[in-house]
Parts: C-alpha cells; sequence; structure tokens
C-alpha cells in the first residue's frame, strides 16, 4: 500500500494498462481512448491495431496514446519484467481485495482479464495483488472497459 499524495522524484505516478487479453477489437479501442483521456502512460495490447474499426472507435487516441504489443502467450513473461511495478490483477472474485480499500503504487501495472473467463490462474499467480470492484446489482460482473475504467480513474484520483 502507498500513503495517498505521497510523491517525489523516484515515486512519480507510472500507470501501464495491460489489456493483452482482452480480445474484442471495440474493447481494445475503448480502452485506448480511456487511457489516453486518462493519461495513463503505457497501453499493452494484444497486438498493435491501426484498423477502420480500431481507429473509428479509439476516436483518434492511438495518436497519442502509447501503446505495446504482447500477445498473450508471452504475458507470463512480460509481467516478470516490469520490474518496479506492482502487478495489479482486476477480478470479480470476491476473495480479492476491494478497490476501495486499496493504496495503488506509484508504479503499477493493471492486468485486465478476457470478456468472458477473466485473468487465468497462471497469469494472476505472477500478480502482487488481486483487486475487485465493489458491486451492488444482479449483474456478475461490468464489461472489460468499464471496469478499466474505474479502475485507472481511481489510481488517479490517489496520484494525480
Amino acid at each position: 500500500m502507498t500513503l495517498l499524495g505521497r510523491k517525489s522524484a523516484h515515486n512519480l505516478p507510472c500507470l501501464a494498462v495491460c489489456a493483452s487479453l482482452v480480445e474484442k477489437t471495440i474493447n481494445q479501442a475503448a480502452l485506448c481512448r480511456t487511457c489516453e483521456v486518462l493519461g495513463v502512460n503505457r497501453l499493452i495490447l494484444p497486438a498493435l491495431d491501426d484498423s477502420w474499426a480500431f481507429r473509428k472507435i479509439s476516436a483518434s487516441a492511438h495518436q497519442w496514446q502509447t501503446r505495446e504489443g504482447c500477445p498473450p502467450r508471452q504475458l507470463p513473461s512480460w509481467l516478470v519484467k516490469q520490474l518496479g511495478y506492482t502487478r495489479v490483477a482486476l477480478t470479480v472474485d470476491q476473495r480479492a481485495q476491494s478497490m476501495a480499500d486499496y493504496g495503488f503504487a506509484a508504479k503499477t501495472v493493471l492486468v485486465l482479464g478476457r470478456e468472458l473467463t477473466g485473468i487465468p490462474a497462471d497469469v494472476a499467480a505472477l500478480c502482487d495483488v488481486a483487486l475487485t470492484i465493489p458491486q451492488y446489482g444482479q449483474v456478475e460482473s461490468l464489461n472489460v472497459q468499464t471496469a478499466g475504467a474505474i479502475a485507472i480513474y481511481e489510481y488517479n484520483r490517489q496520484w494525480r
């Protein structure tokens, strides 16, 4: 856990959103737009997509958002290489820590899961913490892009 609002030259906010497992172009592009608008440092996608559909949904955010490609099969080795970052798995697992009670580290990798199946166990095991967004309705989960936006907003609320 970090102290809210505590910033120094060595502890500047740096958020990477790892959407390597997100399969649908519409969600990848919407995440790109969200990341650009909310000042995310890095967006990791399964591949770099500059298709018309991606560009249309991202609403030109792809021009300014730093994007990296990481195919899902390479995600475990990519996560291991993120030295100095706290790796946070965003999950619907009720055993995970509530985001309402969590203080994000300045250098955070936020790992998002597949639209239907979430984060595989081998990937989750490489994360330092699992977070869940408190939910009160009957539907089991949020859309991955919406959940990502909520987590990014909470990170920014704490660090910017």
